[in-house]
């Protein structure tokens, strides 16, 4: 799989709904992001590596680094971490999509500095 639309595509469930908007927020905070399939998932690139998204079996995960999820800890409360890099999110929440835009613009802010 070479493209991220196929990569989304090819999941028919929730987990493609969550995608979908994962990339439009991730698009729409930052036009100029380079979209790619690394790592056989989407991945993200703005001056340098930024973060990636993937679908799981019970969740899609949003991947970022070990700094973000440590000062947006009291925000991701309500979501499963694994203390390093992923914020999971159940096909049973909802996208908290001011959150993933400012972590997004962390990582921009990271990467430019």
């Amino acid at each position: 799989m070479n493209n991220v639309d196929e990569y989304i595509e090819s999941f028919s469930d929730k987990r493609k709904d969550l995608l979908k908007q994962l990339r439009q927020i991730i698009k729409e905070t930052i036009p100029e992001v380079e979209e790619k399939i690394s790592w056989g998932v989407p991945t993200y690139y703005y001056h340098g590596y930024l973060l990636q998204i993937a679908g799981n079996k019970n969740h899609v995960g949003f991947y970022t680094t070990p700094t973000t999820l440590a000062y947006f800890k009291e925000e991701l409360k309500d979501y499963k971490t694994n203390g390093k890099n992923t914020m999971q999110i159940s096909l049973h929440q909802e996208i908290p999509t001011q959150l993933i835009k400012k972590m997004i613009l962390f990582r921009v802010k990271e990467n430019t500095q």
